[in-house]
């Protein structure tokens, strides 16, 4: 198979917020990950993203949280159109892993969370989880992706990648404040 080697494919990397999830997988057998497999897992991060704000755009009210939920699919979209005519032009196909499989699995089990929150307690719920998504890929691009990159072009990338991963977890974090006196 052969490496992915364009920074497209890792631009998946932008939300691999679920990895929060994943945190136990990667400190307890620290998997060695390939570009196809570390795009696979990006693949299912964003996904998953897509559908939290897919969720959210559905129960909320609050002009805040919606704002932030269109730009999370926005945002999250954007990087899968590209990683997909990425993937299709080099011919190379995300390789599934456990880190995917956990992935899939926690995301799973956060929509029907999401969906089950009443409205009173949706908002804070969504913006929390949120917020734990980011600090987490923040650390799994820093300390993972980063490291395991093989491809000079993918870790500048990754590099380049951890702004707007700030940029979104502080926007996330002052969404938060709004719940915290409630």
């Amino acid at each position: 198979m052969k490496n992915i080697t364009s920074w497209r494919t890792i631009c998946l990397a932008f939300v691999l917020v679920p990895l929060l999830y994943v945190s136990p997988i990667l400190a307890q057998k620290n998997p060695k990950l390939t570009d196809a497999e570390i795009a696979s897992a990006a693949v299912v991060a964003n996904q998953s993203d897509i559908a939290f704000a897919a969720i959210a755009q559905q129960k909320s009210k609050n002009a805040e949280v919606l704002k932030f939920a269109e730009t999370m699919a926005r945002d999250h979209k954007a990087v899968i159109d590209q990683a997909v005519a990425l993937v299709t032009k080099l011919k190379v196909t995300p390789k599934d892993n456990a880190v995917s499989r956990k992935l899939k699995a926690d995301a799973t089990k956060t929509q029907k969370m999401l969906r089950a929150k009443s409205a009173r307690t949706f908002d804070k719920a969504y913006v929390d989880n949120e917020v734990g998504y980011h600090k987490a890929v923040i650390a799994a691009v820093e300390t993972v992706l980063i490291p395991q990159s093989s491809n000079g072009e993918l870790k500048a990338l990754l590099q380049n990648v951890v702004p707007a991963l700030k940029s979104h977890l502080e926007h996330a974090q002052m969404v938060q404040k709004m719940f915290a006196s409630k």
